[in-house]
């Protein structure tokens, strides 16, 4: 097994797929993937925090701010003050974001069928998913990468 070949198809299979359903998502509903997947994030958490989406996505808390930073300024959520806890707030969808992210999620979702279950057997998804669940539970999630000598 060559491994580099694996790594390889990998990530460009990732960025293929993600450039082509980031470009359908900007011309069906004005959203890029990015900010969806933010909005799905908030919708799926109860008392969402700025935290809790930086690690749903593997991303850095300042990633993740200024992701809801530019949700905010279109008005798609909202930051309420977090009253377990004043150092966070609770960040929420308004009803335009809410009804954004139903929409797009459904032109995600049918992006997704027609890339992943449309190419491959149920079985052959299942064990994609399983294989990609393992190995990201065995990658260590670090700041910042250590150096190799």
């Amino acid at each position: 097994m060559d491994l580099r070949q694996v790594f390889d198809d990998l990530v460009r299979f990732e960025t293929d797929l993600w450039n082509e359903i980031d470009a359908r998502l900007r011309r069906a509903a004005d959203v890029p993937l990015g900010s969806l997947n933010v909005m799905l994030v908030i919708a799926r958490t109860q008392a969402c925090r700025v935290n809790d989406i930086a690690t749903a996505l593997s991303i850095t808390i300042g990633g993740a701010s200024q992701a809801v930073d530019r949700l905010e300024k279109r008005g798609l959520c909202t930051r309420e003050r977090n009253p377990n806890d004043r150092r966070s707030s609770i960040v929420r969808l308004t009803a335009a974001g809410q009804a954004l992210a139903d929409r797009a999620g459904q032109i995600f979702d049918r992006e997704l069928a027609a890339r992943l279950a449309g190419p491959l057997s149920g079985s052959e998804l299942g064990h994609l998913g399983a294989a990609l669940a393992a190995l990201r539970a065995a990658t260590p999630h670090h700041e910042e990468p250590e150096e190799t000598p």
